[in-house]
């Protein structure tokens, strides 16, 4: 029986392994031609469409004035701009702060939001601003970001030279990498997250998850879809089975960029990460029970791709960790023990190998710390995720079943003094 249960483990991580190779032979093949891409799209500018860009924002007078700051940089045409921070029932200085960039800057407006409409949650408060917008185009940035001047500019001519795209997707980046360990750890794992599963999965199946900031969807399939789905944690990953349930696909595509603020202490990492994960376990069983009632059954190809990362990836190494301890102590009579190794060794070198590739497609990224971060990443950092995924699914679970609604469950921030004219890992 252990025999058994362990073949079974290892036949799934190895499964997840190959895709993901698979997967980052897509990344890099697309990293080789989007800059062309980027050219032939230049040629075809049409006209500029009018963009709405949505900055949900609760408590963030930390850094909502670096975000505006950037606001007011960008290249795109000024009078086809409109930037709308929706300030939902903060009780710090973000609406005074905001209203004083909104009287600098006749493009940028203020929403402030109070109970019982407001302070409900980041879908809530997209949606609020949703029915003050006036563009074609909606954007949709974080409290804490701070996008490069032409990225509005390249996610909307994405859409303008793609009439198959429902939503196109930008890159973001670190903006704290420097800070500590942890954060060195999450810059890599953030690298490989979007060279591995949103640009291979682009280049390969022509899907790729709309993020939680830096993107752009037609103002006309939110309404088509009656905007954000308020009970999920992760809106962003919902939006996207419903676009790509309506016949459209996501694009990704790097040169719109954005750099973000990411947790510095463990605390705030396992809070903003269990809140994705309970987010994305929300969607696959919401998508799972209604599968068959969809239209496009291609929605099925992510599906998987997330079931199998949140729930079989992570149940088969569970229990082939689960196997191998127990070998340790008890005699399991585990005859594939020695086998089993080999492949959990194998499967470490893959792991370094593909984090090592995702760095190479960044200019400077491929350091001797970054090199030695990442091998301290498998025994650290991803063995956390495990015990977070096992914790997110017991939460989830329980707020299903006592019908919990969902509030503001915002990251903490922290001052960005020394990393604003840092931009590096």
């Amino acid at each position: 029986m252990a025999d058994f249960l362990m073949m079974i483990a290892l036949l799934i991580i190895w499964g997840m392994l190959f895709y993901h190779i698979f997967l980052m032979q897509g990344g890099n093949l697309l990293s080789r031609q989007f800059k062309e891409t980027a050219k032939q799209w230049q040629q075809n500018v049409p006209y500029y469409p009018t963009v709405s860009i949505l900055i949900p924002a609760h408590n963030e007078e930390m850094v909502i004035e670096d975000t505006l700051e950037a606001m007011s940089n960008l290249t795109y045409p000024t009078e086809q701009l409109q930037v709308l921070v929706i300030n939902d029932n903060s009780n710090d200085r973000t609406g005074e702060i905001c209203e004083a960039y909104g009287k600098r800057f006749p493009f940028i407006e203020v929403i402030h939001t109070k109970p019982p409409n407001g302070g409900k949650g980041k879908s809530a408060a997209l949606n609020n601003g949703l029915a003050h917008t006036t563009g074609e185009i909606i954007c949709v940035y974080d409290a804490d970001n701070t996008p490069e001047p032409d990225a509005i500019y390249w996610l909307v001519l994405g859409l303008v030279n793609d009439p198959k795209a429902g939503a196109v997707v930008g890159k973001f980046r670190v903006l704290n990498a420097n800070k500590n360990f942890l954060t060195r750890l999450i810059n890599i794992e953030t690298l490989t997250f979007q060279w591995l599963a949103q640009a291979g999965r682009w280049f390969w199946f022509k899907l790729a998850t709309i993020p939680g900031t830096n993107f752009a969807v037609r103002k006309s399939i939110l309404e088509e879809l009656n905007g954000w789905d308020e009970g999920a944690l992760s809106e962003d990953t919902e939006l996207s089975f419903r676009i790509y349930d309506l016949g459209y696909h996501i694009r990704f595509f790097p040169n719109a960029i954005t750099w973000e603020q990411e947790p510095e202490t463990l605390k705030v990492w396992w809070r903003q990460r269990t809140r994705w994960a309970r987010g994305n376990l929300y969607v696959i069983f919401k998508f799972f029970f209604h599968f068959f009632k969809l239209k496009h059954k291609r929605v099925g190809l992510d599906l998987i791709y997330f079931m199998f990362t949140y729930v079989f990836f992570f149940g088969g190494v569970i229990l082939s960790h689960s196997l191998f301890l127990a070998s340790l102590i008890f005699d399991v009579q585990l005859s594939v023990g020695f086998v089993s190794y080999l492949l959990l060794i194998s499967g470490f070198l893959l792991f370094i190998i593909e984090e090592l590739l995702a760095l190479s497609f960044e200019k400077d990224q491929l350091t001797k710390k970054n090199v030695l971060t990442v091998i301290l990443m498998y025994f650290t950092y991803s063995q956390m995720w495990l015990f977070l995924v096992v914790y997110a699914a017991f939460i989830e679970v329980k707020r299903v079943l006592l019908k919990q609604e969902v509030t503001w469950y915002k990251t903490k921030r922290f001052s960005q003094k020394d990393a604003k004219n840092k931009k590096t890992a």
